[in-house]
């Protein structure tokens, strides 16, 4: 029997709360642990309870979402943390990357959309709404200055690794596909951001689609 991740929601409209329980607890593959409107409640419970997976709204009273976040990054770095938010601005999606977010996903989704998107991330995919793709494409255009091979200098593992990460694979995907360890693909993502400036697997997937893999010589054929 496949094993449920256990789910924290933390948003504060008790309608959506309730909505997203159901959605998830009615797929089979999610156990709703806890679900309560603040970061401040969401960040006591999770001390608690250690979820595997937290859905977190960014704008909300108290401590919000971004403040939140950025605790679960520091605190629990194992949580699988999914942003799903009404908020589309350029701002928040690059700020909530930047802090460590798993996901970035928008309310308006259609529910198997969410439910697969989330899935994804619980078991260590990064996920990025559609319509975002092109705005985190676009602000990785303007950071970026031309970079090409000469410069990025990417090794051929490090290639491999960067296309991986390109299709959705987690760590213990990709070191299953390469015959490696998950530590050693640890440190090819440790070095991939370094090389390319660049905070989290999304900005690197993004990259990657924008033509960046092929400009560093790149990708599996």
């Amino acid at each position: 029997m496949t094993a449920l991740f256990n789910l924290l929601l933390i948003d504060d409209h008790p309608l959506l709360r309730r909505g997203l329980a159901e959605l998830f607890e009615s797929s089979g593959e999610f156990r709703v642990v806890g679900s309560v409107s603040s970061g401040a409640a969401g960040i006591d419970l999770a001390r608690e309870l250690s979820p595997d997976v937290v859905i977190l709204d960014l704008h909300m009273p108290g401590i919000d979402g971004m403040a939140t976040l950025e605790w679960f990054k520091r605190d629990l770095p194992e949580v699988n943390v999914v942003v799903l938010t009404a908020s589309a601005a350029r701002e928040d999606v690059l700020a909530a990357l930047r802090a460590g977010a798993d996901g970035y996903l928008l309310k308006d989704s259609e529910p198997e959309a969410l439910l697969a998107a989330v899935s994804a991330c619980a078991h260590g995919q990064a996920r990025l709404a559609p319509a975002l793709s092109l705005l985190l494409a676009s602000n990785l255009r303007e950071r970026d200055r031309g970079l090409g091979s000469e410069h990025v200098g990417l090794t051929e593992r490090e290639r491999q690794t960067l296309a991986l990460i390109a299709e959705g694979f987690s760590n213990k995907l990709i070191a299953r596909q390469l015959g490696i360890s998950d530590g050693t693909v640890k440190v090819y993502v440790k070095h991939l951001l370094s090389k390319l400036n660049l905070r989290s697997r999304l900005e690197l997937a993004a990259w990657a689609h924008r033509g960046g893999l092929s400009e560093s010589n790149g990708a599996r054929r």
